[in-house]
């Protein structure tokens, strides 16, 4: 009988303390952190130690290091969820999840950011061919790159985007 009891008020405490203590996500603590983000003329300057500390290592290959994920492997590109696409690294609004279409390139695609300064296109030359690379237009963090194949969509664009760079803000 004292071993009934003994284990009914530690069920009891186990469940009073699961009921007092709320873990933090750790997207509710990155988003804590983009709200403390200092910009300088509208941009966020941070060094690389900085940059280091506060993504992951994929994060950061991706996004400051101008990495690429391998494609079909990015936690984004099936996704059909509602919601908004921001920045990983900032948290700046990028893309609505009604502008992304599949476009069977591995990662995930959108037809338009959410406003023009949202991104920040740069030539790439770094293969055999010209491409635009796009970063985000707060942080400079990379995203993807945009190629104007898509006439299938309302703006003719595919913003091919690195799922690591990206978190889905879900309605």
């Amino acid at each position: 009988m004292r071993i009934i009891s003994l284990l009914c008020i530690l069920v009891t405490l186990g469940a009073c303390s699961k009921t007092t203590q709320t873990p933090e996500s750790p997207w509710s603590k990155k988003m804590a952190e983009w709200d403390e983000l200092e910009e300088v003329d509208g941009k966020v300057v941070l060094t690389d130690d900085e940059w280091k500390k506060r993504l992951s290592a994929e994060e950061y290959r991706i996004c400051r290091q101008r990495g690429t994920e391998p494609g079909r492997t990015g936690r984004y590109e099936k996704t059909t969820e509602k919601g908004m696409y921001r920045c990983v690294a900032c948290g700046q609004e990028l893309f609505a999840s009604d502008t992304k279409f599949d476009s069977g390139s591995g990662w995930p695609a959108f037809w338009d950011p959410v406003k023009a300064d949202a991104l920040a296109r740069y030539s790439d030359k770094s293969l055999p061919f010209e491409r635009i690379e796009v970063r985000c237009g707060r942080c400079d963090a990379h995203l993807g790159h945009v190629f104007d194949d898509s006439p299938d969509q309302p703006t003719g664009m595919r913003y091919c985007v690195n799922s690591a760079s990206l978190h889905l803000e879900r309605k």
